[in-house]
């Protein structure tokens, strides 16, 4: 099982930035997709951004894309999200997940969750 943990969440007044990092376990990462997923008090996981284990390809959801941006370090098992202009309906849990079944498609991130190593998440607040 991968280990997931997250870091970097804060409180931060709206149009303000935070980035996220999401640092996973295992000699094999750079063949990992890896998403990140928020919670809120109303929706139990929203689909945030995706990235493929090579970086090659990211994907967004509508309501962050043009302020978000996801990457990777795979020297540093890590996935980053670069939170930009961010605004009080970002305030959520922010969850990262990896999918470690080599080589998937980062496209298809959220289909099957339970396939997914999940960290325990940080909290985002954005105060308008």
């Amino acid at each position: 099982q991968v280990q997931v943990v997250e870091s970097g969440g804060g409180l931060v007044q709206a149009g303000g930035s935070l980035r996220l990092s999401c640092v996973a376990s295992g000699p094999s990462f750079s063949t990992y997709a890896v998403g990140w997923f928020r919670r809120t008090p109303e929706k139990e996981r929203e689909f945030v951004a995706a990235i493929s284990w090579s970086a090659g390809n990211t994907y967004y959801s509508d309501s962050v894309k043009g302020r978000f941006t996801v990457f990777r370090d795979n020297a540093k098992n890590t996935v980053y999200l670069q939170m930009n202009n961010l605004k009080p309906d970002d305030t959520a849990v922010y969850i990262c997940a990896v999918d470690a079944r080599p080589f998937t498609n980062a496209q298809n991130m959220g289909v099957s969750p339970q396939e997914y190593s999940w960290g325990q998440g940080t909290q985002v607040t954005v105060s308008s």
